[in-house]
């Protein structure tokens, strides 16, 4: 390009710059002069809230159009949400962000019209089992449920091991679309993909909570070893928590947090050392209870009824001082682990594949005892070692072994116990005392208490029932008796023999998987009547009659 072109090229695009200028110049001052002044915005808009409520003449779009939830068209939704534990976790906060996730996934295509959200409900808890999540799929159910779909704001809010393609499943049975972030959308079980992805957040979800059961028990188990930290619960009876200062974490310090140890209760620490001094001179662990109930002493679950509100007429029993005299606690160390919660699961860290929580005893070898004291004895070491080796004789003195063939087999016809082994006169018998105790003095209302012998029984047996009169011996009684899940019911003046299987679906069954491993109460034993048994129809060899034509049997 020669000079003269480059000169000419330059006027140009100085001109155009001249004009740009100019032009920007007059449209700020147009605008400037078409502003409206503070007072005419504040009667037009009404209020500063109602302007920033107000969306801008030409709103930017930067991605998807619309604020999260806020269409007025597209889906209904329903939110879903969950905390585990209402005490240590904020609800109103959690609900805030598990909605403002769920809001981002239906951004633009649909509005959320209702809420379902549990608080203090474990993510192990089958949909059923919680009371908002139940209530959802209640209303999924119904023809006018008023919502299209269902988001959730994190999948382990909601879901736990395979269970989130059963309950997305039932919910599509019912119409229901469920929505997740994960998908970034709705769940699709046809696409293999989703399929997989939904296996592998629950997967992950039970592999979360065996992780935190795992660190929980091993931080607990340090904290008790080498720092003596009392874990919470209950005091032993004859001591009461006191403060112990800061907490040991500077930010739980700051917080206001404490720290608590045991210290020695005046009024219950007497009753404690009366009662090593006791078992220390031979009386048996029932008379100790008798005596203390004699002398009106309040027992552990009436002196402490802030934390025993669930106990009614709490007396001294033969098991509270049995628990007493073998706490090694009272030697002034914190110990920890005596027991553990099992879940009996199937699938480790999935609720729902257990048969019920019961408390077990763990080996004296897993016990966790701190190093030091951590707070005074009650009792020292010699004296808690050698009271340990008072106990019930391992062999009679006779040397005889005592064996009991019907036991478990024997049931009360007034309380519904089963009777227990009792010897007496030299060979076996049963008894039941309809829930009385040796720590208890005998009153003189209620029935009387039902004795059987094991000879009497035996014969007893064999004159009533042909069946078991070809038995030679009450071992092959109790043997028969077994096999075919019977049982004997003991009144005053006969013996009748009924099936030993449980109601299907009654109450105590259902209770039975929430129960501790603790003595069945009275009202909970049943002997199942449901279904009336012959014992000629459970004799082994014989064929009943088949009313299948192909069989070929008549």
């Amino acid at each position: 390009m020669s000079v003269v072109g480059v000169m000419v090229a330059l006027r140009v695009w100085c001109r155009c710059f001249v004009g740009w200028y100019r032009w920007g110049r007059v449209s700020f001052w147009i605008a400037v002069i078409d502003m409206p002044s503070s007072s005419s915005r504040s009667s037009a808009d009404g209020s500063f809230d109602a302007w920033l409520g107000r969306a801008p003449a030409v709103p930017r779009r930067r991605g998807r159009s619309g604020s999260p939830g806020s269409g007025a068209d597209g889906l209904r939704f329903a939110f879903y949400g969950r905390i585990s534990t209402a005490e240590y976790q904020d609800a109103v906060s959690s609900r805030a962000w598990q909605l403002e996730a769920a809001g981002r996934v239906l951004a633009g295509r649909g509005r959320i019209v209702m809420e379902f959200f549990d608080a203090g409900a474990s993510r192990s808890l089958p949909w059923v089992r919680r009371p908002q999540a139940a209530a959802l799929l209640g209303a999924a159910g119904q023809p006018d449920r008023g919502f299209d779909a269902v988001v959730v704001g994190e999948f382990e809010r909601a879901f736990a091991g395979a269970e989130a393609p059963v309950v997305i499943a039932l919910l599509e049975s019912f119409g229901v679309q469920v929505w997740l972030p994960k998908t970034r959308g709705r769940v699709d079980l046809a696409r293999a993909d989703h399929q997989a992805l939904l296996l592998m957040l629950g997967h992950q979800s039970e592999r979360e909570v065996l992780r935190n059961r795992f660190r929980t028990s091993a931080a607990m188990a340090v904290q008790v070893r080498e720092q003596g930290r009392n874990q919470g619960g209950r005091p032993p009876y004859g001591y009461r928590l006191v403060d112990a200062g800061p907490h040991p974490n500077t930010v739980h310090a700051q917080w206001g947090r404490r720290a608590h140890r045991l210290d020695v209760d005046p009024v219950t620490a007497p009753h404690v050392r009366w009662i090593f001094a006791r078992r220390r001179e031979g009386m048996s662990a029932a008379a100790i209870a008798r005596t203390l109930n004699d002398r009106g002493v309040a027992s552990p679950g009436a002196y402490d009824r802030a934390r025993n509100r669930h106990r009614v007429d709490s007396v001294w029993t033969l098991r509270t001082v049995a628990a007493i005299l073998a706490n090694p606690r009272y030697t002034g160390r914190q110990v920890w682990n005596r027991q553990f919660t099992d879940h009996r699961e199937a699938v480790p860290g999935d609720k729902r594949s257990s048969l019920g929580p019961v408390r077990v005893w763990n080996q004296r070898s897993d016990w966790v005892v701190s190093d030091e004291r951590t707070h005074p004895p009650l009792i020292s070491d010699d004296e808690f070692l050698a009271i340990q080796r008072v106990t019930a004789l391992s062999v009679p003195g006779d040397g005889q072994q005592r064996r009991y063939a019907f036991t478990g087999l024997l049931v009360c016809a007034v309380c519904g116990r089963r009777l227990e082994g009792h010897w007496v006169n030299r060979q076996p018998g049963y008894r039941c005392r309809h829930g009385h105790t040796s720590a208890l003095p005998s009153g003189e209302a209620g029935p009387r208490w039902v004795y059987r012998s094991q000879a009497h029984l035996a014969r007893e047996l064999a004159a009533t029932y042909p069946d078991l009169a070809a038995a030679s011996n009450a071992e092959e009684m109790a043997s028969y008796l077994r096999v075919r899940d019977l049982v004997v019911v003991c009144a005053a003046d006969k013996l009748t023999i009924e099936a030993a299987i449980p109601d299907v679906g009654s109450p105590a069954i259902e209770a039975s998987h929430a129960q501790l491993a603790l003595p069945m109460p009275a009202m909970g034993r049943r002997r199942g009547r449901t279904k009336a048994r012959t014992l000629k129809s459970r004799i082994p060899g014989r064929r009943r009659k088949s009313k299948n034509p192909r069989s070929g049997r008549t």
